[in-house]
């Protein structure tokens, strides 16, 4: 899996895309409040109006914004931490994995004004946007970008106990 920074034109079938939302569906949330809510957006006109709030959608016929209901999502006691973001994150994740699986191409997507996308696509004032996973088809000439394959040593990203032995 690699973030497709260009896409074929070619429609998702229906049945590949019920797949990756039934993945997002089965994802875990704290306590399985399930807040996620997430907004298909694969028609012309909504596609016209996401390139007005993203210059990131490289073609895709088809995004996934995926909010989470901050009424509806858990809290930690310590803190009052909500989970949506969390949430929303992992339901992304999973649908971004069973998108590779059954052949499209993802790419998730931060760079976008959330107050724009919240009037745009006229979310509830409990809806919080977290991500758009632009999805689709790859070109046929695509390849990942340089940095794909890039990662830092394992040790500099697991610690075992403690992190007494971190230094920048």
């Amino acid at each position: 899996r690699y973030s497709v920074r260009k896409f074929s034109p070619k429609a998702i079938e229906k049945e590949k895309l019920d797949l990756v939302l039934k993945a997002g569906q089965c994802a875990p949330t704290a306590c399985n409040l399930q807040p996620q809510r997430i907004l298909v957006i694969n028609s012309e006109t909504g596609l016209t109006k996401l390139d007005q709030c993203t210059p990131w959608r490289f073609g895709a016929p088809a995004a996934l914004l995926v909010c989470y209901d901050k009424i509806v999502c858990w809290h930690r006691k310590f803190d009052n931490k909500a989970s949506g973001e969390v949430d929303a994150s992992i339901v992304t994740t999973q649908m971004m994995m069973e998108a590779a699986d059954i052949g499209l191409g993802t790419t998730w997507v931060m760079m976008f004004d959330p107050q724009k996308i919240t009037k745009t696509y006229n979310l509830p004032d409990n809806f919080i946007p977290v991500a758009l996973l632009v999805i689709g088809y790859p070109a046929d000439d695509v390849v990942p970008n340089q940095l794909h394959q890039q990662r830092l040593a394992i040790d500099q990203t697991v610690f075992y106990n403690d992190f007494c032995d971190y230094s920048l």
